[in-house]
């Protein structure tokens, strides 16, 4: 199993997720979180428009599944496809356990 980590910079979730339920990737976990990259986020203007204010941070979207190893190749054309920017992490899953049922393994994804 893998865990793939996908930060984006616009919000392209709603394609991505469509595109995984049609590759029958189950469940995904998506978050709004603030942070910066080597790129300075887009200045705001401030006070009425009158002047132009350099946040620190910028809006990002963090997508966060669980899959197949089998399914990796598919997962990633996925994400480099729909979404529009942003940073793909992949790391291997030593053990999952569905605390209801009790569950391991890919039975809980």
């Amino acid at each position: 199993m893998l865990k793939i980590e996908a930060l984006l910079v616009t919000n392209c979730v709603m394609a991505i997720s469509e595109a995984l339920r049609d590759i029958e990737v189950g469940g995904m976990t998506v978050g709004k979180v603030r942070g910066r990259g080597k790129h300075k986020p887009a200045k705001l203007h401030a006070a009425k428009g009158s002047e132009l204010f350099q946040p620190q941070f910028s809006d990002r979207y963090i997508i966060t599944i669980v899959i197949p190893t089998r399914k990796e190749a598919d997962v990633l054309h996925i994400l480099k496809t729909k979404g529009t920017g942003g940073k793909v992490f992949v790391s291997p899953v030593s053990r999952a356990i569905d605390i209801t049922t009790g569950k391991e393994g890919e039975e809980t994804i």
